[in-house]
């Protein structure tokens, strides 16, 4: 007679304490006190309050079981919550954060434990999480979407290890909690924030040609940022909105997401000097259209189509614009159709990461300056371009101070302009003033903290001083930003390495192999993606198509610098040192100042570290 297992529909809590190695190390006392301290103090009694029951302790986490999905979500909200408080009055770099992953699924009961896939997936999604930190799955989300006043943030599908299938996973926003409403039933529609809330999701491209994604993608950012200026109206991030990019969006369930009412959609048809753009508002609350409106203009028409959709929302939303927001509202970038359609060509280039494409960015970015002498952004754009050829690809014909000039004439022309701050933060961190490039890199993101240039060269800075925990927060904040970054999540790998963090280092590089795959099917004779994708195969050991990224990395750019670099890194973990140090020979005598505080703090490179031929290069060069 066979056995039969007993299964049961149970929610899964999983917490796990981020950095624990790290913490042990340099305080394991104190840290192990504050840990019993926290579980016993607040973890078993909310638990137990919570109607859950603990059934696996480990040194630095746990696993609990909730007859209800609602108590396991609301119990981890207190937990998170908690968990800040008691931070608050300990030393900065003392306390102790927590990610949650919650789970809906069936587990395998075995007398007071319980695992299967139900409990996989939670352990799985709370190594999604961020530091202090809750991921749901789907099914969590979809449970308790209308039942509690949290927002569920979308994250995308991801894949699991050991798990068949990639599951949607969702961040809870702890931020978002409208006041309770005792007159309104559990089952109905959630409260919406005070303020007028909307998100601008992805205008989809209708020309035909994917190559004009960038200019549906331009007209999407730039309605979110003037939509962003207005007090009175709450906008959801591009970073969270481009989540629904490319998707069959049911807009009622999409606000219901992002725990907002308002959802503007529309498309975008460019040919030839004509351009149709559609925008339709819809009331998340019922499906309903507020408004709707079809723009057949000339293509120097753009910017007014962009104006008069944005004051459409306004006027219906019944919002009164400050003088200062009019006067915001009325100022554009560049009254030059041709030279915004360059700029917004240049921005896509630019972050595809080889040096071709890095060139050919810097030529869209110069067109936009000729095409329009006022256009601040395009100035910018140049000064990152060169700073990435000065620096990362050893333009002898670029100087740092002509970067700096062209930094300051962006500046020139709009003193409050992120990108140029940061542009000019990347010039003075390569120059070796830091001081000054912390100071620009700090205004740039006061300007706009989810600009994506200016926290992925923030990374980068902190990154070469070794101060990883910061390098860690920047990087992970530009690979929330845009959904298309495969460089931050693999240079990630790195530092969680280097912090001790494994469980996120393979996360990370999954991450990042994940997208960087898009981007090569996407753009096949773009080494950039390849490089990057090498380097988190290695990183996941996948020896044999490691190599083999590598090599397609050296056949469609073999004399770029960084690309050698980076395949080193590759050879370097996949324990080929003397194939790691044939390239670093040619890669290093061009080496700068700021790259070699890179390269000595890069982990990939510890293997070969105590290598006779590594230590012969450095002393050759005077590192």
């Amino acid at each position: 007679m066979g056995f039969l297992m007993e299964r049961k529909l149970a929610a899964i809590l999983a917490a796990d304490v981020v950095a624990y190695s790290a913490l042990m190390e340099a305080d394991e006392a104190g840290t192990f006190d504050r840990l019993k301290a926290g579980r016993k103090e607040l973890f078993e009694p909310e638990i137990n309050k919570h109607h859950g029951r603990i059934f696996k302790l480990m040194g630095d986490g746990l696993l609990a079981e909730f007859g209800s999905v609602v108590d396991a979500v609301e119990c981890a909200v207190t937990l998170q919550r908690g968990m800040a408080e008691r931070n608050a009055s300990v030393p900065e770099g003392k306390g102790i954060e927590v990610r949650i992953g919650i789970n809906l699924g069936e587990v395998i009961v075995e007398g007071e434990d319980r695992y299967g896939e139900g409990a996989n997936v939670a352990a799985r999604l709370q190594q999604l999480a961020e530091p202090g930190g809750i991921c749901v799955s789907g099914k969590v989300s979809k449970e308790v979407e209308k039942k509690l006043a949290f927002s569920f943030e979308p994250m995308g599908e991801q894949r699991m290890k050991n798990i068949a299938e990639p599951i949607a996973c969702y961040r809870v926003n702890l931020q978002i909690a409208p006041p309770a409403q005792p007159d309104r039933p559990v089952s109905a529609a959630p409260n919406w924030p005070k303020r007028a809330a909307i998100a601008v999701l992805p205008f989809n491209n209708m020309s035909g040609d994917p190559e004009q994604e960038y200019f549906s993608d331009g007209i999407t950012e730039d309605i979110i940022t003037d939509l962003s200026k207005i007090s009175g109206l709450h906008v959801v991030a591009r970073n969270t909105a481009f989540i629904y990019k490319g998707k069959l969006i049911n807009v009622q369930q999409a606000a219901q997401e992002l725990g907002i009412r308002f959802v503007l959609e529309g498309s975008v048809r460019k040919a030839g000097s004509r351009v149709r753009v559609t925008g339709q508002l819809i009331d998340g609350k019922d499906g309903s259209h507020v408004w709707a409106d079809r723009y057949d203009r000339e293509l120097t028409d753009i910017f007014s189509i962009q104006d008069e959709i944005t004051h459409a929302i306004v006027d219906q939303l019944k919002i009164k614009l400050l003088p200062e927001e009019k006067k915001a509202l009325a100022a554009t970038p560049t009254e030059n159709v041709e030279a915004y359609t360059y700029y917004l060509r240049g921005r896509q280039f630019s972050h595809m990461c080889s040096k071709s494409y890095v060139l050919l960015a810097r030529r869209m970015f110069s067109k936009a300056a000729d095409l329009d002498p006022n256009y601040a952004r395009a100035y910018a754009g140049i000064a990152d371009c060169d700073s990435i050829l000065q620096s990362w690809h050893h333009h002898a014909d670029v100087s740092i101070d002509g970067i700096l000039a062209m930094s300051a004439k962006a500046l020139a022309l709009d003193p409050n302009l992120a990108e140029a701050h940061a542009s000019r933060g990347l010039a003075l961190q390569f120059g070796g003033r830091h001081e000054e490039a912390i100071a620009e890199f700090e205004h740039a993101l006061a300007l706009d903290r989810n600009l994506y240039e200016a926290n992925y060269f923030y990374a980068r800075f902190f990154f070469e001083q070794g101060d990883f925990q910061k390098a860690a927060e920047f990087f992970e904040r530009a690979v929330q930003i845009r959904s298309d970054d495969y460089r931050s999540p693999v240079l990630l790998t790195a530092v969680y390495r280097s912090l001790g963090r494994h469980v996120d280092e393979e996360r990370s590089a999954r991450l990042g192999l994940e997208r960087a795959e898009r981007e090569l099917n996407l753009h096949p004779e773009n080494s950039g993606p390849a490089q990057l994708g090498a380097l988190a195969l290695a990183h996941l050991g996948e020896r044999d198509r490691a190599k083999d990224w590598a090599a397609r990395t050296l056949a469609i750019d073999p004399d770029d610098l960084l690309g050698q670099y980076n395949i080193a890194c590759v050879y370097s973990q996949l324990g080929d040192l003397d194939a790691a140090i044939d390239l670093l020979e040619k890669v290093l005598p061009h080496r700068s100042s700021e790259q070699i505080l890179w390269f000595k703090n890069d982990s990939d490179l510890d293997p070969i570290r105590s290598h006779p031929r590594y230590q012969k290069l450095l002393e050759s060069i005077g590192a």
